[in-house]
């Protein structure tokens, strides 16, 4: 970044723990206790939610529905408005959730070698990655910089982001 601080940006696909058992819970619960054990370093958890745009998937439902029988017909046509009504309150999102670790140059007058700060973003990048994949979250590195910007530029300017979506 500008001001000689670096960041890693890792995206996180997490588990839909509502569908898992009881025991699969425990399980991840003590997973993600361990998580926040081992990391002994600073991070931010970053979740964006964008609101979905479901026309196209509804106007595939009508054209589908149009070859079916009066009864599919009649239960697409509900589908169809059930898809619309939550599309209109704004209840349907799609969330993205990242993990931006940091290594600030600057910290206690100490100047580091580039290459040492990406090896220390690099070992906390795997102490992250092998420990969310315990609880059975994927977990994705960004590198890409364009991507890496798109993420950093919607967060800080969340306003005029969301008008530029729509």
């Amino acid at each position: 970044m500008k001001n000689n601080n670096y960041i890693k940006i890792i995206k996180v696909v997490p588990v839909n723990y509502y569908l898992k058992s009881e025991l699969e819970k425990e399980a991840i619960l003590n997973a993600y206790k361990n998580f926040l054990k081992s990391c002994n370093f600073n991070m931010q958890i970053l979740i964006q939610s964008q609101k979905e745009d479901l026309s196209t998937h509804c106007s595939s439902v009508k054209k589908q529905s149009k070859k079916e029988t009066n009864k599919i017909l009649e239960v697409s046509k509900n589908y169809i408005n059930y898809i619309q009504e939550i599309n209109y309150t704004q209840k349907s999102a799609t969330k993205s959730y990242y993990i931006i670790i940091n290594d600030f140059n600057n910290k206690k007058n100490i100047v580091k070698d580039e290459n040492i700060i990406f090896e220390e973003l690099k070992d906390k990048y795997y102490i992250i990655k092998e420990n969310l994949s315990r609880c059975g979250n994927n977990v994705i590195n960004i590198s890409n910089k364009k991507e890496i910007k798109n993420i950093l530029y919607s967060f800080f300017n969340k306003n005029i982001y969301n008008l530029e979506v729509k």
